[in-house]
């Protein structure tokens, strides 16, 4: 027996085909059906009037961060409330597992500090396929797919030290590479301004992403640099996709910083040339101008190369710090992502702190800190990390809107996220794929609801290898979403970030309603998505 009808609808199937009157019908988690009538001749258990509203597949958030969140809700209803059916985790190099060091859960826990944000979890894991299984067991409301990090990997192997390996480390860390790809994992992430993989060459890039190749899935990398050594950044990244002949996408498309603000259609064309040159390349993009991300990451990278115990020892000796101050307001230190200069003090807002005393700070930026407690930017903020034990995140304001929607405009560019949970958050972890549908669809004629929903789901799925999603056809999992292209919209915004979006009516995840009637109803269907 048909386990749901959603009559009256117009279906938009993810493939970017114009949208069409219809019904569709669910059974055993499956979509079994797809009608081009309204209301066909059907006896279901479930019946849900559309209304002339908009079913499509669930959105596929392409950078997530919730890999220690959903332990703590698993309802994760910021992201399932705009229409997120599966969470691609592991993003930037950052994944949870494999986890195997003595003493490296802690310890790689405060090194993400505010990325991963304070989550109370005991890591009971090891493996990849250790930790899908604790996800499973612990019940999620959305999907998960993983990336296995880069970050992970060397840090298993070398901790936080600065050098490269030896034979024998590398091929250890080729070994990780290659079990979690055997566990399930969706690919292998790269975060290269980051630190530890900020210290490896493109030699250990490419010996690692060349695991990939019997297996056709993606290297996913944050590139060295997205401002002033954007186009060197983004060859190397091509070179490693071009020689060792694997799908590339790259995170969080964009052009950072004032020297590079108007020449997004550069960037694009380096992805059409990389494309014609026989590199499989996509992308994703958050349709924001400002990112976010660990206020640690400002640092110079030899600050983190003794693990956190020793970048907060740096951070409260004088003679490091002073050396932190020359590196940063004279950038001293090449091919590094120097974000302060960058940006600007005024553009780095403080997202989220750990503790009680330093609230007042969320939503201020680090000139006015700095100002309020009389010293130097890079002062405020080592006395901040140091107080907060690294536990800071921020919202840097670094992107053009015209930038951002010759981007969002690209055909082989899809939807991510990338948001961090805790204070005061970005709005993207609210907000980001109804405010593509309700801005830029409706209000901007930027895109056709067709091609939003396309960026949303069948392109990310492809992107990702997700074969069962993205894309409504009989067998597909039944991830769906229905919302009101008239009314849809993001409430969430820089000033009031927690706000859930209007015009999401429902969302299923695997068949079974997790928001409906526009609130969360507690189930947790999602499962582990493995390879």
């Amino acid at each position: 027996m048909t386990d749901l009808l959603i009559e009256n609808a117009r279906i938009v199937d993810g493939t970017g085909a114009p949208w069409f009157r219809g019904a569709v019908t669910v059974e055993d988690g499956r979509i079994e059906s797809i009608h081009r009538k309204s209301s066909p001749d059907v006896d279901p258990e479930t019946t849900v009037d559309a209304e002339g509203k908009v079913v499509c597949p669930g959105f596929i958030d392409t950078h997530s961060h919730s890999d220690l969140e959903l332990f703590a809700d698993p309802t994760l209803a910021p992201k399932i409330r705009q229409g997120i059916t599966t969470e691609v985790l592991g993003q930037d190099g950052f994944s949870m597992a494999p986890m195997y060091r003595e003493g490296g859960a802690d310890q790689w826990a405060k090194q993400l500090g505010a990325l991963a944000g304070d989550v109370d979890v005991e890591w009971s894991w090891g493996s990849v396929a250790d930790y899908l299984d604790a996800v499973e067991e612990n019940g999620v409301a959305p999907n998960v797919a993983l990336l296995v990090g880069h970050g992970a990997v060397r840090f298993d192997v070398l901790g936080m030290a600065d050098r490269a390996p030896t034979d024998d480390e590398l091929e250890e860390m080729r070994e990780l590479v290659t079990e979690a790809l055997e566990d399930g994992a969706v690919g292998f992430s790269t975060g290269l301004i980051y630190t530890p993989c900020t210290y490896a060459d493109t030699h250990e890039i490419r010996e690692l992403a060349a695991r990939l190749g019997p297996y056709g899935r993606p290297f996913v990398a944050h590139v060295r640099s997205e401002g002033r050594w954007i186009w060197e950044a983004l060859d190397e990244f091509v070179d490693v996709g071009a020689e060792e002949n694997v799908p590339l996408h790259l995170s969080h498309f964009k052009v950072a910083g004032p020297m590079q603000h108007g020449k997004a259609d550069r960037a694009r064309k380096l992805v059409e040339t990389a494309r014609e040159r026989g590199v499989d390349l996509t992308a994703e993009q958050y349709p924001y101008t400002a990112g976010s991300t660990m206020l640690s990451a400002v640092l110079p990278p030899w600050v983190h190369a003794e693990g956190p115990d020793g970048t907060l020892e740096l951070l409260t000796d004088e003679t490091a710090r002073e050396r932190i101050r020359r590196d940063i307001e004279e950038w001293r230190v090449d091919e590094w992502e120097n974000i302060g200069k960058l940006t600007g003090w005024e553009n780095v807002v403080i997202a989220n702190v750990e503790t009680e005393a330093n609230e007042h700070v969320e939503g201020m930026d680090v000139a006015a800190i700095a100002a309020e407690r009389g010293v130097e930017p890079v002062d405020a903020i080592c006395d901040l990390l140091v107080e907060e034990e690294l536990g800071v995140s921020m919202t840097v304001h670094m992107l053009e809107e015209s930038d951002v929607r010759d981007i969002l405009s690209y055909e082989r560019v899809c939807v991510g996220s990338d948001g961090l949970f805790g204070g005061k958050p970005h709005p993207r972890v609210y907000g980001t794929y109804p405010r593509i549908l309700g801005h830029y669809v409706r209000e901007e004629n930027l895109l056709t609801v067709e091609e939003a929903v396309r960026k949303m789901t069948s392109l990310p799925a492809r992107a990702m290898g997700l074969d069962r999603k993205g894309v409504l056809r009989p067998g597909m999992d039944a991830d769906l979403v229905v919302f009101d292209p008239v009314t849809v919209e993001s409430r969430a915004t820089f000033e009031n970030p927690r706000r859930h979006p209007r015009g999401i009516d429902h969302v299923l995840v695997n068949g079974e309603f997790v928001v409906r009637d526009a609130e969360s109803t507690g189930n947790l269907p999602g499962r582990s998505v493995r390879k």
